[in-house]
Formats: structure tokens, C-alpha cells, sequence
């Protein structure tokens, strides 16, 4: 019996290409993994054969699989909050990021060097160095730990380069741009929507649960609750909004094409109410350099004027008034002018503490280097366990002053060229347009990482460096964009003939 049934088994896995041996010895590597590590390295195992199935499907649909990134990029911390997600969201991300790179990389035809060739890509590579450097940071006595380094590493500098290399390869047509826009403004309007639920419907039971844990406790203010929607956090939700409001009013105010006008505007209205649920007073800020940045790029008088009246009209209002006092999202976004706020002060006593630790540490303390990695008695325990309460915070107790340093210095040139591709190389005034509003977003959230630790949270760094990024490469697609808007005009011009004919004929 026992003969016969190995015979079978035999015969099976020889006709099936061994697949039966295949499939048991996942099965017996994800009892193993459940067994050492728990249910996740039980469920990453179960997924190999679902991995291998996506990325079939990948190759074959390879838009698709960018959108699903960005989908995902924007919706992992949403579902990861309600117990969707089986694994790390950041490992999903990465995942797919690797499989775009890899379909570029087989399909040779799809790199286009001029597109990669471009300055922002070494100047990321240059940071990427600098974190390779890391690795020999021997600050807390732990000695060279690779694992612990990555960790730290894919946070700090290889997702920024993951999410600049799928932008420039499969965004590259002017209606890929758009879409680019449009599902981003999509997000923005459920995000919106879903704040406007929280305010008026409630929160649902998971989202409940956090805020009335120790994470959430910053949300519950004796002003009123800081809403988060979508997001992580208020300030991540805040921040983002600001930044997505530039480039939304930015599109609508340059575009030729009606349709698109219109709806930027309303996403650009939606995003900016959504802004001021999020009581975060940095957003504001962030809003407001952006605009002063635009107001330069736009080298345009008919756009400076009004648009600094304006803005120094809604500063006066918050700054120097109490009009409106009695609203909660005016009163929070007003206290952002007021000095003394208790808030900002702990802030600058962190920082103070913090310095006293990093004078000796010029590198930092390390990539990955978190409180629990840290050992006992270590006189650096006490900085990683400090709220950096600022993403460059965090970057200079985990690469010290030298890495700080570079970062910031890197970061300018990045957004300087990315402008100066903007106002000098860029023809079309409404390609020139979506490269500024891209430029101050970028300079938006990069304040508001100054502000809080939100520069590196989901989805900021595929849209804002992806989104800056493809700043670079819109030189490349100029003629096409004329183009491709000729059309759209011809389009918009022929239904609005329709129109007039209809309305001609009804009044015979």
C-alpha cells in the first residue's frame, strides 16, 4: 500500500514538473515560519505563490500594476488601521516597487536614459551613499549589524530612489501625467470625504480605539479632536492636504482645458477645507510657502498680485484679528502665531535635550538604531527614545550633523533645479504649470517635515519625490503636450458648437 501510494506520488510529481514537492515544501517552510516567527512569516510564505501569480500579471499589465502601487502607497495605512493587512504595509509597497523596477529592467526598451539622466537621480544616489556609509556607525557599540541597518535604510534613502525610478520610467505621455493627477485627486476627494465622515457620522470602532490610545492622545485637544482621515496621523493628514491644495489651484489656474479647470478647483477646495480639520498648524505654514514659491515661479505679474493680496490678507485675518474665533479649525490654525505656544515649547526642550547627546555622535547613532535596538545603559538610549517630533529631527539623531547636513544640502539642490527646469525649460504654460505646482508641493511637505515627522510617511514620498521627479523629465514631453492640448481644445471647441447649435434650435 505504502509502495504503491509513493509510486503514485512518484509518477504525480514527475508528470506535474514537481510542482506537488514544490507546493509541500512551502507548506512545511510556512509551518516552520508560523512555528519561529508567527503569523507573519506564516502569511509571507502563503503569499509566494500569490507573489509569483501578481507578477505574471504585472509583466502583462504594466500600468496597471503602477496604479495599484499608487492605489496601495495611498491606501496601506487607511487599511493597516482596520486590521486588513496581513503583512508590514511597507513590505507591499516595496514589493511592487521592486517588480515595476524589474519589468523596466527586462524590458530594456522601456529605460530611457535621457529620462534617468538627470540630476536629481545622483543627487539621491549621493544621499544613498552617504546611508551605505552607515553602516560602519559603530556609535552604540553593537558593532556592524546589516539587518538593523536596513531597516533603517529603507526608510531613510531607498524608497526615495524606488519611487523616483517608477516615476520616470512609466510615467512618460502627457495623459499618463494627467492621470497621474487625476487618481491623486481622486485619493484627495475620498480622504476628504472620509474626514467630513468622522466629523458627522463618527469614527469606526478600530479608528476609535486609536485615538483613545496613548498614540492618539495628541488628537484629543480641549479645543476640539484633530481629524486624521485616511492618514496616520493629524499632521501627516494636514500636511499632505496643503501641499495637494498647491498643486490642484496651481493646475486649475493654468490649464486651457475647462473640464480640467473645473475640477482641480473643486479638488483644490476640498483638499484645503480638509486641511483645517486636521488642527494642524504646520499645514497652514506649509500652505503658505508654497504660495509665496509659486508666486516666483509664475514670473507673471497678472498671478503675483493677486495672489500675494490675498495671502497677505488670509495671514492678517489669522494673525492679528479674533474674528471667526468661536470656529475650532480657525482658532487652532490661529494659535500657530502665538509664540508661546505650550506645544511648540516642548518641542524646542526636546531639541534642547537631544543636543547635549548628539554633540558627541557627528554620524548619529545609526540607521535602524530605535529605542529597543539600542542597548541597556547605553548613554544614546535616552536620544532614541525621544520624540524627534520633526523628520529632519530624526534624521540628525540617526545620521548625526554630517548627515543632516547633506541631507539638507542635497534636498535644496533638488528642489532649486527642479525650479529652475520649471521657469527656464518648460514652454507650455500649462506643462509649465503641473512642474510648479510639483515644486511647491515638494517644498511644502519638505517644511512640513521640518515641522513633523511626516516626510517619510505613506503616500508622501511616491507623490511628492515621484512627483518632483517627473519635473525633470517634462522638457522631454513639451511638443507632445502641445499637442495632446490642441486636441482637447479641438474637443472642448467643437461641444461647446453643439451646445450653441441645440440652444439656437430649441428657440425656433
Amino acid at each position: 500500500m505504502d509502495r504503491a501510494y509513493s509510486k503514485g506520488f512518484t509518477e504525480y510529481t514527475r508528470e506535474n514538473g514537481g510542482r506537488a514537492a514544490l507546493l509541500f515544501l512551502l507548506f512545511v517552510i510556512a509551518i516552520y515560519q508560523f512555528c519561529t516567527i508567527g503569523f507573519t512569516g506564516f502569511a509571507l510564505v502563503c503569499a509566494i505563490p500569490v507573489l509569483a501569480l501578481l507578477v505574471l500579471i504585472a509583466f502583462k499589465y504594466k500600468m496597471f500594476t503602477f496604479w495599484t502601487l499608487f492605489l496601495a502607497n495611498y491606501l496601506l495605512m487607511f487599511a493597516n488601521r482596520h486590521g486588513i493587512m496581513p503583512v508590514p504595509p511597507s513590505s507591499i509597497n516595496e514589493i511592487i516597487e521592486i517588480i515595476l523596477i524589474s519589468i523596466a529592467l527586462i524590458d530594456a526598451k522601456m529605460i530611457n536614459s535621457a529620462r534617468l539622466n538627470n540630476a536629481m537621480l545622483w543627487l539621491l544616489l549621493a544621499w544613498g551613499a552617504y546611508c551605505v556609509l552607515e553602516i560602519f556607525n559603530n556609535t552604540c557599540g553593537i558593532g556592524i549589524n546589516i539587518p538593523i541597518w536596513y531597516t533603517g535604510a529603507r526608510l531613510m534613502t531607498f524608497q526615495l530612489i524606488y519611487a523616483f525610478l517608477v516615476c520616470v520610467i512609466f510615467i512618460n505621455t502627457p495623459k499618463d501625467t494627467m492621470r497621474f493627477l487625476f487618481l491623486w485627486a481622486l485619493c484627495v476627494l475620498f480622504s476628504t470625504f472620509w474626514v467630513w465622515k468622522q466629523r458627522n457620522i463618527g469614527f469606526t470602532a478600530k479608528e476609535l480605539e486609536w485615538l483613545l490610545s496613548p498614540a492618539g492622545k495628541p488628537h484629543n485637544l480641549s479645543t476640539g479632536i484633530r481629524y486624521f482621515s485616511t492618514f496616520t496621523d493629524a499632521a501627516t493628514f494636514g500636511c499632505h492636504m496643503a501641499a495637494a491644495t498647491l498643486v490642484f489651484f496651481i493646475t486649475a489656474i493654468t490649464t486651457r482645458i475647462r473640464k480640467y479647470r473645473l475640477f482641480f478647483a473643486l479638488s483644490g477646495c476640498a483638499s484645503m477645507w480638509a486641511m483645517f480639520t486636521s488642527g494642524t498648524r504646520t499645514a497652514m505654514i506649509c500652505f503658505l510657502f508654497g504660495g509665496v514659491l509659486y508666486i516666483i515661479l509664475s514670473k507673471s505679474f497678472k498671478i503675483a498680485i493677486p495672489t500675494t493680496v490675498v495671502g497677505l490678507m488670509f495671514v492678517s485675518f489669522l494673525a492679528f484679528t479674533n474674528i471667526a474665533n468661536g470656529n475650532q479649525m480657525i482658532r487652532r490654525m490661529r494659535s500657530a502665531f502665538n509664540t508661546e505656544d505650550a506645544s511648540l515649547g516642548q518641542r524646542d526642550i526636546n531639541r534642547d535635550a537631544l543636543k547635549k547627546y548628539m554633540a558627541e555622535a557627528p554620524w548619529g547613532i545609526g540607521l535602524g538604531m530605535n529605542y529597543d535596538k539600542v542597548p541597556p545603559g547605553n548613554k544614546y538610549k535616552v536620544a532614541s527614545g525621544t520624540p524627534p517630533d520633526s523628520e529632519y529631527v530624526y534624521i540628525w539623531v540617526h545620521t548625526g550633523i554630517i548627515g543632516i547636513t547633506v541631507f539638507v544640502i542635497l534636498t535644496v539642490l533638488m528642489l532649486a533645479g527642479a525650479c529652475w527646469v520649471t521657469m527656464f525649460r518648460i514652454k507650455n504654460p500649462s506643462l509649465r504649470g503641473i512642474g510648479a505646482g510639483f515644486c511647491c508641493a515638494f517644498a511644502a511637505i519638505q517644511l512640513g517635515g521640518y515641522g513633523n515627522q511626516i516626510l517619510m510617511q505613506f503616500p508622501n514620498v511616491l507623490i511628492f519625490y515621484g512627483g518632483l521627479s517627473l519635473v525633470y523629465t517634462l522638457p522631454l514631453i513639451d511638443s507632445e503636450w502641445s499637442n495632446y492640448e490642441k486636441e482637447l481644445l479641438a474637443e472642448q471647441e467643437k461641444r461647446k458648437m453643439l451646445k450653441l447649435k441645440k440652444k439656437r434650435e430649441s428657440r425656433v
